[in-house]
């Protein structure tokens, strides 16, 4: 077995793996109890989408995956604070 099979192996293993995180937090997206539940499924479906890139970036040897990643991750982690902060005092502005 080649180190390139093994490597193409191991990005469908792991694309498969992010992909069903990725819908376990979707479902808890939607049918979470509380606001709280839907912030946090949602802070994890970000990452997932993070991680996703990551190893498509790593699967086709682009460098334009790593730079959306860090998109992906800069711009989750600002929306997860807003998010945050709404639910703390009813208002992201003061």
């Amino acid at each position: 077995m080649t180190t390139a099979t093994l490597l193409s192996g191991a990005t469908l293993f792991a694309l498969a793996c992010v992909v069903l995180a990725m819908m376990l937090c979707a479902l808890r997206l939607l049918i979470g109890p509380s606001a709280q539940d839907r912030v946090l499924a949602l802070d994890t479906l970000w990452m997932c989408t993070m991680l996703f890139a990551l190893v498509l970036g790593v699967r086709y040897g682009s460098q334009i995956y790593f730079e959306a990643a860090l998109v992906i991750a800069l711009l989750g982690f600002a929306s997860t604070i807003a998010l945050a902060k709404f639910l703390m005092r009813g208002e992201v502005i003061e």
